[in-house]
């Protein structure tokens, strides 16, 4: 009964299955207020927040470097802390710190004997990911020579060592060049096609707009937003009206159907195109010369900002649960 209830456990769909995540720091400093997170197995997820969010505490959680106050949940379909999902499980840290006088080929050998894998295998994966990393002609260079997008590269080939089932990566493009992130990116968009399950921490909010599958924006230790990138922003979808002439003439008109006037540009929100008309109708009457109409949605970074202004708070019907 015992094993049947284990491999129920492990095929859930859940890569990260995390409930009720509470972490309080002394008697005054509440980190995580009861967090939900569940990440499908195979996807990219991002979690993203302002500083002091909570982010990189949930991560070191999930990681058992920091004990939580309360968590039920699992990893991997088993419990946080089971040493060999432990074993399968890739993690890159907010700051990596790595022996000065190791050179690079030697780090990822040193990290990755740490994970048990075999000495073939070892030698066959450095190179294979000093190469993909763009760090091939480093390998054999002290890392007290590397540069601090080189050391972020090196940490990312390490966190690949064991070839991992979940991916768990706090800030991984900090300190990258433009090429830099794009590689990162497209690594990323390749190991989600091998099917493995990516956790992204970032305060870089474009990069993961362009790779996550869903994401969760955290404030003050809770959930305030949640879903897929086109679930968070399509209560903010707005119509951008630009117009020469007498505006002013046609405010009554614009207010009424909805507009908003900025100089010489008209916002309205929603995507109801009568109300488009109307003002478009009421503009011409009064001479204005319409100069173009452009349908907008806001960014993840518009969201972003919208969940921090307003706690959280949103008259949208995305929940704070990560399902």
């Amino acid at each position: 009964m015992a094993d049947a209830v284990l491999n129920v456990t492990e095929m859930t769909n859940w890569a990260v299955d995390l409930i009720g995540v509470t972490k309080t720091y002394g008697n005054r400093v509440h980190a995580l207020r009861g967090v939900n997170v569940q990440v499908g197995r195979g996807e990219i997820f991002g979690l993203l927040g302002p500083n002091g969010a909570g982010k990189s505490t949930l991560v070191k959680i999930m990681m058992t470097i920091v004990r939580p106050n309360d968590v039920l949940g699992t990893i991997l379909g088993r419990p946080i802390g089971t040493r060999r999902k432990l074993a399968v499980t890739g993690y890159l840290p907010e700051m990596s710190h790595f022996p000065a006088y190791l050179t690079g080929i030697q780090v990822l050998d040193y990290y990755s004997r740490l994970s048990k894998v075999p000495r073939s295998l070892r030698q066959e994966r450095s190179g294979r990911w000093l190469d993909r990393l763009g760090l091939a002609e480093w390998g054999g260079a002290r890392v007290s020579k590397y540069s601090k997008g080189m050391l972020r590269r090196l940490g990312l080939a390490q966190s690949l060592m064991n070839d991992p089932e979940l991916l768990i990566l706090d800030e991984p493009t900090d300190g990258l060049d433009p090429m830099g992130r794009r590689l990162v990116r497209t690594l990323l968009t390749e190991l989600k096609a091998e099917g493995k399950t990516i956790f992204l921490n970032s305060h870089m909010l474009s990069e993961l707009e362009m790779v996550c599958d869903r994401v969760a924006i955290l404030h003050e230790g809770l959930v305030a937003r949640q879903g897929t990138i086109k679930e968070l922003t399509e209560h903010t979808v707005q119509c951008q009206i630009v117009a020469r002439g007498e505006l002013e003439s046609a405010r009554v008109a614009v207010e009424a159907c909805g507009g908003v006037m900025h100089d010489d540009k008209i916002l309205v929100k929603g995507d109801d195109v009568r109300c488009v008309n109307k003002i478009i109708d009421a503009l011409r009457e009064k001479d204005c010369l319409i100069e173009s109409v452009e349908p907008r949605r806001f960014s993840l970074e518009d969201v972003f900002v919208e969940a921090v202004k307003t706690g959280g708070r949103t008259s949208s019907s995305v929940g704070a649960k990560i399902m």
